[in-house]
């Protein structure tokens, strides 16, 4: 039996994602404030799964279908509650919902600086496709 559950976010759970995101060392990006998260949380179609463990959020996955392919974004865990399944069972969860709603491909974004990250996805079964680079503009 695992020691932690996995439940949507709500709006009032959105201070305390922030701050994990913050702990688990995630590089802030334009996006990581409590309005556009409360918006992906209450106006979007995008997913957003909590892990909570001893009354605390200790996990978050966000993924979101764009009608041609899935995407996972934000998949952060509490530095103190590693190694105990919290990211695989985020993973697996936001790819079956992904996949429900029609989603043939699941892309993640992961920082490249990230060790610990990139040998994770690894790990659950994500390669990393050198054929594609991202290009952002914050408009």
């Amino acid at each position: 039996m695992s020691d932690f559950l996995l439940r949507e976010c709500r709006s009032e759970d959105v201070e305390a994602v922030l701050d994990l995101w913050q702990k688990a060392d995630a590089t802030p990006g334009i996006t990581d404030n409590a309005d556009d998260l409360r918006r992906a949380v209450t106006e979007s179609q995008a997913t957003v799964l909590l892990a909570e463990a001893e009354g605390r959020i200790v996990g978050s996955i966000i993924g979101a279908f764009d009608g041609w392919r899935g995407n996972i974004y934000r998949m952060a865990v509490h530095p103190k509650y590693r190694r105990r399944g919290i990211a695989r069972a985020l993973v697996s969860e936001v790819e079956k919902r992904l996949a429900r709603q029609g989603a043939k491909r699941i892309t993640a974004l992961v920082e490249r600086d990230h060790p610990r990250a990139t040998s994770f996805w690894q790990a659950v079964g994500y390669g990393l496709d050198a054929r594609i680079v991202r290009y952002v503009r914050n408009p």
